[in-house]
């Protein structure tokens, strides 16, 4: 035989159970489901530590058989008469039943290396009757033995069994080293899981603290969080002031400023500040628990793409088992090359064209995509919404709390007085207001750095409240009470403000106007950002909103939006969503997931904006945690970049056969170009350690 000497290599296994996402569709509008297994301590439940055990068990399992071939391929190397004549030894390590010791050796490595691939031809031909890759590694390394043994046995022939061996080495090093990869990239749902501390400190009745564990806490127990600390769970701060780390949770890089009334989430970190806190959310009701079932959900669900990777490695199987036949067929039939050499070249090409990497391609990108969504702060719950959103043209906000505040708070502030400052003018209204429950009252309040001291506080009916600051009479009234009163006032610059779709009150110093507050739902700087964003990649911005026209018209000029639709019912929107759809538009909603739910349902992708702690938002496709309209953005470029990811893979894994397999069918024979099983291996093992780190490497630019 003149052709040179082989190797083979690792191919794949499309649907073995290591690291196959489950095929399971799921319901758009349906996709949460309870977990059981997340009850409590959820970094140690049954369901996780038996799913990890037995994939690191798959993992030491591909690990020993690959150490215990290894050992044996040596001898067989050297007891091999092809290796010994390359080497110059010219038979001298030749003894009587050297054979047979090679034969019983290859045996062992093709019965206990080869375990896992004949194993799983029966699980694809005789369980699920689909041949994948398990099928064509089991033909190979089949029919390199069999014709070996028979060889061994007096068949006049080359033998294959060192060929048999390495490659058999070289497919389980690949899976060892591929399966690691896997389980590195899928390790969201752990990390995620560790965030929860073992112990929490129970603020008892007599005042005492008491250690105990996390699955002794109940809802509404008082806890002690120290500086430092993790958050054992959901709850409201009764006392103390402190900064929290959420960046885990929500993608929030600073630390949050907490105090009395706010609320703390299970899995953050404590900064230097003690707070007491009674918990209000335990287990799977747990703001952890619904992130950790979520990304559990969308890295189980589907991809649209996996369907084409999947069509794409059953038609590659085909390929190799059809090429390889026809390849044993030429070299064998009408040539003169004799059956080992047919063989050599068959097992090469089915080797080669294994689409291992296929099995991989999706299935890890969708590992890494999910973990960085939820490190970011938005959770996928539908993918195949998730990858449509790379091509959004539109975008459509409703306002109120999404690109604005959604509270009423100070915009502007006139001033009539050449002796107070604007900061004066607002202390005094805000002194008089904080005795108000009223929406104005809180918004000057609110905006305030502090206040003067009240007495006489009297409220006028339908007009405004009035008080005693230090002998001075203070009012904050309505622009009705100065038409009453005849108060002049410079209407020009307080009719702009009008225009604008603003609330106006007027604040009389010993009835004498000071100057005028102006009131509104003050649009999100992180809004003016994010429609920039958007814009700059080509995507038109709306905004839906039920207020009125004038107002809208405000907003949508400060952000430059391209359109505004105003005074629409919650009941509309949905209709003005499909009448830019039918402009031939895709079509993004972006809401709180509320009075938004129709227009987030009929909408291409539905965007929940400021979930906040509560993330079961059922209409929406993508929840975002936090306030933040640039998290829209962020969606967008992650989806573009992850399908790039697809892309990417899918080519790295199958696209090299255009060229691989003709070359390991020997075309360029002739010109001395022969792709040996060995190299053939070692290119389908580079592929998907290719795809592993090509997946690894997704990444989203949030500045």
């Amino acid at each position: 035989m003149d052709n040179p000497p082989q190797n083979r290599s690792h191919s794949g296994h499309e649907e073995h159970s290591h690291h196959k996402m489950p095929d399971r569709d799921h319901n758009r509008h349906n996709m949460r489901q309870e977990h059981s297994h997340m009850e409590m301590g959820l970094s140690k439940t049954h369901a996780e530590h038996a799913g990890r055990q037995g994939h690191e068990g798959m993992i030491e399992d591909f690990k020993r058989r690959f150490w215990v071939s290894l050992l044996l391929t040596i001898p067989v190397l050297i007891l091999s008469p092809m290796i010994q004549l390359f080497l110059g030894l010219d038979n001298s390590l030749r003894f009587r039943g050297d054979i047979l010791v090679l034969f019983a050796l290859s045996s062992i490595i093709y019965f206990y290396g080869g375990f896992p691939f004949l194993k799983g031809i029966y699980e694809e031909l005789r369980l699920k009757k689909k041949p994948g890759m398990m099928t064509l590694i089991a033909i190979a390394i089949t029919t390199a033995y069999i014709y070996s043994s028979i060889v061994a046995f007096g068949l006049r022939g080359e033998i294959f069994f060192w060929e048999l061996a390495t490659l058999l080495d070289i497919m389980l090093i690949g899976h060892w080293i591929e399966m690691r990869s896997v389980m590195s990239a899928s390790r969201a749902l752990e990390e995620l899981a560790k965030l929860l501390p073992s112990t929490a400190h129970r603020v008892m009745d007599d005042g005492t603290l008491r250690d105990i564990e996390l699955e002794e806490l109940k809802v509404n127990d008082k806890i002690l969080i120290k500086p430092g600390e993790k958050v054992p769970a959901d709850g409201d701060i009764l006392e103390g002031r402190t900064f929290i780390n959420e960046s885990m949770l929500t993608g929030e890089s600073k630390p949050v400023s907490k105090q009395p009334g706010g609320e703390v989430i299970g899995g953050s970190l404590n900064g230097e500040g003690s707070v007491t806190v009674r918990i209000k959310r335990l287990g799977k009701d747990s703001f952890l628990s619904q992130v950790i079932g979520l990304v559990e959900e969308a890295q189980k669900s589907k991809s649209r793409t996996q369907n084409l990777a999947d069509r794409a490695a059953f038609l590659l199987t085909v390929v190799a088992i059809a090429g390889g036949i026809i390849t044993f067929f030429l070299w064998n039939l009408l040539s003169s090359y004799d059956t080992a050499f047919a063989l050599e070249r068959t097992v090469t090409v089915m080797v080669i064209a294994c689409p291992h990497a296929l099995g991989l391609a999706v299935p890890l990108v969708v590992a890494v995509s999910t973990s960085i969504a939820a490190g970011n702060g938005f959770l996928i719950r539908d993918r195949t919404a998730f990858e449509k959103a790379r091509n959004v043209t539109a975008i459509v906000f409703d306002k109120t709390g999404t690109l604005t505040e959604g509270n009423f708070g100070v915009t502007d502030i006139v001033n009539f007085s050449g002796d107070l400052n604007d900061e004066d003018i607002l202390k005094y209204a805000a002194s008089v207001e904080a005795n108000s429950q009223h929406p104005i009252a809180k918004g000057i309040v609110g905006s305030a750095k502090e206040t003067f001291k009240v007495e006489n506080f009297n409220s006028i009916t339908g007009k405004g409240i009035e008080g005693s600051v230090s002998g001075r009479t203070i009012k904050v009234v309505s622009p009705g009470y100065l038409a009453e009163s005849s108060i002049a006032y410079d209407t020009d610059k307080i009719s702009k403000i009008q225009a604008q779709g603003k609330t106006v009150v007027f604040v009389l110093i010993d009835n004498h106007p000071a100057g005028a507050i102006a009131l509104g739902d003050r649009v999100r700087n992180e809004s003016i950002e994010a429609v920039k964003k958007l814009k700059d990649v080509g995507i038109k911005v709306y905004m839906l909103t039920g207020d009125n026209t004038q107002t809208a018209k405000f907003v949508s000029d400060e952000l430059g939006l391209d359109d505004f639709i105003a005074e629409v019912l919650p009941s509309e929107k949905s209709g003005k969503i499909k009448e830019i759809q039918n402009e031939g538009f895709t079509v993004a909603m972006t809401g709180d997931g509320v009075n938004d739910a129709p227009a987030l349902a009929q909408a291409d992708v539905g965007i929940a904006i400021g979930a906040g702690s509560d993330v079961a938002v059922e209409t929406a496709d993508v929840i975002l945690i936090k306030n933040n309209p640039n998290d829209v953005a962020a969606v967008i470029e992650l989806s573009r970049s992850t399908y790039k990811k697809m892309i990417q893979n899918l080519w790295w894994a199958a696209g090299y056969n255009i060229i691989a397999i003709p070359l390991a069918a020997g075309v360029l024979y002739k010109l001395g170009i022969l792709l040996s099983p060995a190299l053939g291996a070692v290119l389908m093992s580079a592929s998907t350690v290719i795809v592993a780190i090509n997946a690894r490497l997704l990444k989203i630019n949030r500045n």
